[in-house]
């Protein structure tokens, strides 16, 4: 099948994990969560993972919960060194840029930190479009409130001729369910079988060829 569109997730999608930025944005998850809302320091990871699982993401169960300014909790988590630990992927970039389809980045951070990321891997102009968590608001993946709000915006009419790929099961199970086609990146075991598996986003290339 020819896919039309393909759906990018962000963190740990187009870099590796192993870059071991997600990690540090969880930090200071945790960080804003002590010095920002004065929770008890023992208490927060376990609250932050318990939001996590239950409300998608942890800026949506703290803004529910605790009310808290939004924009102050994203500018606050992405303050972070983009280039100590992610650099320019060339190949990535000579590989999107021959693909045919529409290519949009899909993401519960926001756009001012997709963008940084896209600068600093390099990889401008590769994506026509960001749909970031304040475009979903009130949703974020994976809900399927998210997922259509996402397909509408996107001007996608037809879920099966869009390809989405991410490194979160939960995410694509969502995907899956509308009918768009998966693609989980990364070594995360599932049960859930998905159409497609790689190891690394430079991968991409063999899914579409096998498609």
């Amino acid at each position: 099948m020819f896919f039309e569109t393909i759906l990018f997730d962000l963190d740990d999608t187009l870099y590796p994990a192993s870059s071991g930025l997600w990690t540090v944005l969880q930090s200071r998850i945790e960080l804003f969560m002590t010095e920002k809302m004065h929770l008890a320091t023992d208490q927060v990871p376990a609250l932050r993972e318990e939001l996590f699982r239950k409300h998608g993401t942890t800026l949506r169960g703290l803004s529910e919960l605790y009310h808290i300014d939004e924009q102050e909790f994203l500018d606050f988590v992405h303050n972070v060194p983009l280039a100590d630990y992610i650099q320019p992927n060339p190949r990535l970039k000579a590989l999107l840029s021959q693909m045919p389809q529409r290519k949009i980045i899909f993401t519960n951070a926001d756009s001012n930190h997709a963008t940084r990321v896209i600068n600093v891997l390099e990889l401008q102009g590769c994506f026509e479009q960001i749909i970031d968590v304040r475009d979903i608001h009130p949703y974020c993946k994976p809900q399927n409130e998210a997922f259509l709000k996402a397909l509408e915006l996107a001007a996608i009419p037809q879920p099966q001729k869009c390809l989405m790929i991410d490194d979160a099961p939960r995410n694509l199970i969502a995907a899956k369910a509308l009918g768009i086609s998966t693609v989980l990146i990364g070594n995360h075991p599932s049960p859930e079988p998905f159409d497609h598996y790689i190891n690394c986003i430079d991968q991409i290339g063999n899914v579409l060829q096998e498609s």
